[in-house]
């Protein structure tokens, strides 16, 4: 049992293994590179829009902080992000999948540089309409599935496959690109590979049992943006991690009249497809792109039904608010426990002599204890 990728034997016919190290260009990375706004951060990346001095080129750069030392909690261990330069090198080069130009290193970062992808989030673009089709929907999810298929051809599973992931090339556009592979690995048939990841409300139930990935895993995430997609809803949300996880594990959805009164039988027929608990039964990419809803009406046949069942667009409007609204919320419980942790290490840190140097006033207990923690983490 692994849980990451391992060598294999030349004789099952697979890719050849990949180096114990990989090695970034160590030129400075100003040289190559003016470094523009910022586009977005996580917890130990920024992702800043950046210029080739040499063609004037755009570029989106991941600076990605490394982790300095094993028992540091953090920055991301050299090993994670090499994993991720190695899954990008292998599906480069597909019209649905982000691209990878270079990878530089520094001392602190690692410096992943991208194609621009700069449409906005697949969500964004609907709620801007006024107006959306099955069939404008099936075309959207058709692309999804052909970038899906090109990672499972070489043997990539996405692992986190979810809206804000599904962006569009250029403003504009309807171009549809896969993005952050900062979770996906090789999974090669023979192999298994057990890990607890993902965003909750995506996940398949063999993540929560902890049982083999397998490209399955990334099917059932698509069922879960398909259902969100045509109704504005998340099918297994519950009111806390645990109770999402078990209507995951129960495979617990229904498609209410107030969500799906206008989707068609088809569309409700497709997710239900996905949403099989054991993955070797569950519809593969190739079926998904062969089912009639993705696939339409065949040349001399009847009318394209899908053009008579619309999407309120208002609905997925309230997906992306009440998505924000839980993101504000997780990080306000996650900075309360923060705080109660470091006044915590700050007590047991007094009682026992010790002073810390701050910046910060010791009334301003907010800043801190913030930097209590963050010396506490580096310890």
């Amino acid at each position: 049992m692994v849980r990451s990728l391992s060598a294999l034997a030349d004789t099952q016919g697979l890719p050849a293994p990949t180096p114990a190290s990989l090695t970034f260009n160590e030129a400075p990375f100003a040289e190559s590179y003016d470094v523009g706004e910022e586009l977005g951060s996580g917890q130990f990346a920024v992702v800043y829009k950046v210029t080739s001095r040499k063609t004037g080129e755009k570029f989106a750069a991941k600076f990605i902080k490394k982790r300095r030392y094993a028992t540091s909690r953090r920055g991301v261990p050299r090993a994670h992000i090499e994993r991720e330069v190695e899954v990008l090198k292998a599906v480069g080069g597909h019209e649905n999948v982000i691209q990878i130009i270079d990878v530089f290193e520094t001392g602190n970062d690692v410096i992943l540089v991208l194609e621009l992808v700069s449409g906005g989030e697949l969500f964004d673009h609907v709620c801007a309409r006024e107006h959306l089709d099955e069939a404008e929907a099936c075309a959207f999810i058709k692309q999804i599935l052909n970038g899906i298929r090109h990672l499972h051809t070489n043997y990539v599973v996405h692992l986190d496959i979810k809206p804000e992931n599904l962006m569009l090339r250029k403003k504009g556009e309807t171009q549809l690109k896969l993005i952050d592979f900062g979770l996906s690995r090789h999974i090669y048939p023979g192999t298994p590979v057990k890990d607890m990841i993902g965003t909750p409300e995506f996940v398949a139930p063999e993540v929560v049992n902890y049982e083999p990935l397998s490209p399955a895993t990334d099917m059932w995430a698509l069922g879960v943006v398909t259902y969100i997609l045509l109704s504005g809803v998340s099918p297994f949300l519950g009111r806390n991690r645990d109770e999402t996880f078990c209507n995951i594990t129960s495979v617990n959805y229904h498609f209410s009249p107030t969500y799906f009164g206008t989707t068609s039988q088809l569309a409700k027929d497709f997710i239900g497809r996905l949403f099989v608990k054991d993955s070797h039964s569950r519809a593969t990419v190739d079926d998904c792109l062969n089912h009639p809803w993705v696939r339409g009406p065949r040349a001399g046949g009847p009318s394209d039904l899908r053009l008579n069942s619309t999407i309120n667009v208002a609905k997925i409007h309230g997906f992306k608010v009440r998505m924000r609204w839980r993101k504000a919320v997780e990080v306000i419980q996650h900075c309360r426990q923060i705080t109660r942790r470091a006044r915590e290490e700050l007590k047991l840190a007094t009682s026992r002599g010790y002073t810390l140097e701050s910046r910060y006033n010791k009334g301003e207990i907010v800043p801190f204890v913030l930097d209590t923690l963050m010396l506490a983490l580096d310890a």
